[in-house]
């Protein structure tokens, strides 16, 4: 992707304060979300039935990835981000991997949504299936526990959700925008990215995000209303070693 002309280079002050963001999963599962984490050694991952996100530190060691081995277990498929494709030890296999891109807040203007509702646990049903539909990302029976999820109802039929899911420190990931195909175009997603930054920086912190490289409306919709690209990114789903 062509980083648009009207997206301003980070700033040395920013450089510094964003650092934590070269490496979100691992800053999270070490941070603020370490009660999800599973560990061993350097190794790092969510629990299964939250995040299918794993992590290790940036340009992992051999080590490192033996950690991973034993946490993973023999012949487990995962996601990892923040790691060289072409370093991945032998015995490991790149399943996939992809361009990605990783947004800051830059003036996003955030508020509280009157249409919009808190989801839980009761609502995991229904916000699997519209993930299921309109594939935004992954999504786990227990994400929802990672932050706040909001959600817009029609005629009581979930139609658009919003939440948030990586937490590096001062940073919140906003994830798992979508809306149903019937709705879109009525600008239920940004009302809901703007609902949920406005708690992130309620709570003094920064909202951030993560898109495909391949996903051009969604970027565009998300400069447009106060994002800045930061960098690009590369993701990939990997089998440990059987």
């Amino acid at each position: 992707m062509t980083i648009p002309s009207e997206v301003r280079p980070e700033s040395a002050s920013d450089a510094d304060a964003e650092r934590v963001l070269d490496n979100p999963a691992h800053a999270s599962l070490s941070g603020p979300h370490r009660r999800f984490a599973q560990v061993h050694g350097q190794a790092l991952r969510y629990h299964p039935d939250v995040s299918v996100f794993t992590a290790l530190p940036s340009a992992a060691e051999p080590s490192a990835w033996a950690d991973l081995a034993v946490l993973a277990g023999p012949g487990a498929t995962f996601a990892l981000s923040a790691q060289d494709p072409a370093a991945v030890p032998a015995g490991w296999e790149v399943l996939d991997s992809g361009r990605g891109v990783q947004l800051v807040d830059d003036g996003l203007r955030t508020a509280p949504d009157e249409e919009a509702v808190r989801l839980g646990a009761a609502d995991v049903p229904e916000m699997m299936a519209l993930v299921a539909l309109t594939e935004p990302g992954p999504f786990a029976v227990r994400t929802v526990e990672l932050g706040t999820y909001l959600g817009i109802r029609r005629e009581g039929a979930l139609v658009a959700i919003a939440g948030e899911r990586l937490h590096p420190p001062g940073w919140t990931e906003i994830s798992a925008v979508c809306t149903h195909p019937d709705f879109r175009g009525q600008g239920l997603a940004t009302r809901l990215v703007r609902a949920v930054g406005h708690g992130i920086r309620e709570r003094g912190e920064t909202p951030m995000m993560h898109a495909a490289a391949s996903n051009t409306n969604a970027i565009r919709l998300y400069l447009s209303i106060g994002f800045r690209l930061r960098r690009e990114t590369t993701f990939m789903a990997v089998r440990a070693p059987a």
